[in-house]
């Protein structure tokens, strides 16, 4: 067990954040940490050996320590086995660090690498709140929230959510960043359109398939019009590039972009995954969507997500099924050839997004918690 030590002086009681994996249980952590931070908070951050001093932004500032952990669910008996193992001796690990530190609650946010220390505050009596970014309870979560003293959601009514612990819909917390750009105008049409498609932390394949064939079936003079940036796995820049090579639009290809408010605030459409960071960042920019459901996310919880953007009438659905390059190239016509309606979509579902999430949360986390101290 390693850490890194943050000098700064506490001035308010310590608070231990857990999470790791995926950018969707990290952004919102960071997000909080930031906020906690501006309110004079002492954090900590209880990671696991993926996410270990791998953090950007704020969780790079603060205290950091590593336990075992490991997934339950899926793969063969053994490899279940050795996951319970870690994952046992994770606890014990995590509540010897709960036991030293003695923070005055415990905010974990879904995902394995959170259980260990989420479990280790439930057994030592420790508040414990849990934040759920999806609009279907994670299996994670699911679990714990019978035991946490909180529950702070994204999305109202999750399902699963148990109805004996306090809820409360904060929203998802995202960067501030990108909530700042809410009160931008929609970009005018009339220098070009710009398409932007991001398929998640590790990009989607099927994208770099999809997509290139679509805009090969554009008109002509949408593709003159048209700059798309496009996120892809890096071993599939070279292939993407190379069928983008019969079309005249304009094209930048990475598997990274490091300049994500800049990509939202420019764009005049997204096509993307529907992860709960994605949804509610493609909400706070006012981003008109073409959102493609991952089939495989647990519990089908992304086309749950979508909702958020469809009940405002700022974006349209494809199932991946449906996703193929003549559906995406007659969707794609359509809305380029509208400019005003994307325009509407845009102040739609700025309209309804929630950009003030880490507020929210840490109002609810000092109310019920702290305060009760």
């Amino acid at each position: 067990m390693t850490q890194t030590e943050n000098h700064n002086t506490p001035q308010k009681p310590l608070i231990i954040l857990t999470a790791g994996g995926t950018g969707g249980h990290v952004f919102p952590a960071e997000s909080l940490a930031e906020e906690l931070l501006k309110r004079g908070y002492e954090l900590a951050l209880v990671t696991d050996a993926r996410g270990k001093n791998n953090y950007r932004g704020k969780l790079s500032e603060i205290t950091n320590y590593s336990v075992c952990s490991g997934a339950l669910v899926g793969k063969t008996k053994l490899f279940k086995l050795k996951s319970l193992i870690k994952t046992c001796f994770g606890i014990i690990q995590a509540a010897f660090i709960l036991l030293r530190k003695k923070p005055a609650c415990v905010i974990g946010f879904g995902g394995y690498a959170s259980f260990p220390c989420s479990m280790a505050a439930i057994l030592l009596g420790i508040d414990l709140v849990i934040h759920e970014q999806n609009s279907v309870m994670s299996r994670t979560n699911r679990f714990l929230s019978k035991y946490a003293s909180l529950i702070a959601q994204s999305f109202r009514n999750a399902k699963y959510t148990p109805h004996h612990i306090k809820s409360i819909l904060t929203g998802m917390p995202i960067r501030r960043s990108i909530s700042e750009l809410n009160g931008n105008p929609f970009p005018a049409t009339t220098d070009g359109l710009k398409l932007l498609v991001i398929g998640g932390s590790q990009g989607a394949k099927i994208f770099s398939e999809i997509i290139p064939a679509a805009v090969k079936l554009l008109p002509s003079e949408i593709q003159n019009k048209l700059s798309i940036t496009q996120q892809c796995r890096e071993c599939d820049i070279p292939s993407v590039e190379n069928q983008y090579k019969d079309t005249s639009c304009r094209l930048t290809v990475s598997h990274f972009f490091s300049n994500m408010p800049e990509l939202y605030a420019n764009s005049h459409l997204i096509i993307s995954r529907a992860g709960a960071s994605s949804v509610f960042e493609i909400a706070a920019a006012g981003l008109p969507s073409i959102l493609v459901p991952l089939p495989t996310a647990a519990d089908d919880h992304q086309t749950a997500n979508t909702k958020y953007i469809t009940d405002f009438k700022g974006g349209i659905v494809i199932t991946q099924k449906e996703f193929t390059p003549e559906k995406l190239a007659q969707t794609l016509t359509k809305l380029f050839n509208r400019p005003d309606e994307l325009a509407q979509m845009s102040l739609s579902i700025r309209r309804a997004a929630i950009t003030n999430a880490a507020e929210r949360f840490a109002d609810a986390v000092e109310q019920e918690i702290i305060a009760r101290r």
